[in-house]
């Protein structure tokens, strides 16, 4: 997992339980499933700009205010033979 994921995931459900909002309702209001909103939280997935969008709009937020002020990402490059 990407230290990056778990951050933002972390923010959202902050985010989500500050403003009393269910995990389910917060899925509904993105068009996301239920499961797929626990795997964002949980920083188990990488997320698409517009999921980030969507899930900030539904919270009454900017998708800045979700996104951690720094994070260590590490990428792992393959070489092709």
């Amino acid at each position: 997992m990407y230290t990056l994921a778990l951050l933002l995931g972390k923010r959202i459900r902050q985010k989500r339980k500050s403003l009393g909002m269910s995990q389910e309702r917060l899925a509904f209001a993105c068009g996301l499933d239920r499961s797929y909103m626990g795997r964002i939280e949980r920083g188990e997935v990488n997320i698409t700009v517009v999921s980030l969008y969507q899930i900030a709009s539904a919270l009454n937020c900017s998708s800045q205010e979700l996104l951690p002020k720094s994070a260590t990402v590490t990428l792992h490059f393959s070489q092709d033979d």
